[in-house]
């Protein structure tokens, strides 16, 4: 009989984590060795544990997913984390297999499903469901924001007109509208309340 996968999971909200835990609990060749509320706890009971598996929430406090990802393969580089999250925007799916997730799951897949993901990612594979790939592959053919653009991008969702924009970032209105023009035509919507959204909902701004 091999040694059971030893999981440590990180997600804020108590009700999932306890099912996840009895989920867990339900099968013989897994056994959870810690559980997390937010991701600064995260990385530092991976360190105290060295999981063989994390199962890791995008949406934490305290530290994100995706920066806890990073922290986490800086203390084991082959670290193996699969994400569970309801999010599935392609800059969030971008960002999480980026920072060295060998797994990205929605939470409303099967049981079953994740099971299995336990074990192919344990095993060393990944486990990309193929809407999220659809997803990821979606993003990889966009051109980048720079990161001006970005910082207008947030300012927009964040409700500012092109003169407080132009006052934030010490830049004329004009410049403005070029860095808007410019990254209206990179999300393929046409005007300012479309970019707002389409940030919103592919993950490349979070509402704070």
């Amino acid at each position: 009989m091999s040694e059971p996968i030893r999981i440590l999971i990180v997600e804020d909200h108590h009700v999932v984590r306890q099912g996840l835990v009895a989920l867990i609990k339900s099968v013989d060749d897994m056994e959870v060795v810690a559980e997390a509320a937010d991701g600064r706890q995260g990385v530092d009971l991976h360190r105290k544990h060295r999981p063989d598996v994390t199962i890791m929430d995008l949406r934490l406090p305290l530290l994100g997913g995706v920066e806890a990802i990073q922290e986490i393969r800086q203390i084991t580089p082959n670290a193996r984390v699969i994400v569970l999250t309801t999010f599935d925007g392609d800059e969030n799916i971008y960002r999480a297999l980026q920072a060295g997730a060998r797994g990205y799951l929605l939470k409303d897949m099967f049981g079953e499903e994740l099971m299995d993901a336990i074990r192919a990612v344990h095993a060393g594979k990944t486990r990309i469901p193929a809407v999220v790939a659809q997803r990821l592959a979606e993003r990889m053919r966009g051109p980048e924001l720079t990161s001006r653009e970005m910082d207008v991008l947030r300012l927009i969702v964040g409700g500012k007109s092109n003169k407080e924009i132009g006052g934030a970032l010490h830049i004329s209105e004009a410049t403005v509208k070029t860095h808007i023009n410019n990254l209206l035509g990179k999300l393929g919507v046409s005007d300012r309340t479309q970019a707002a959204t389409s940030a919103i909902q592919r993950g490349i701004v979070e509402l704070s």
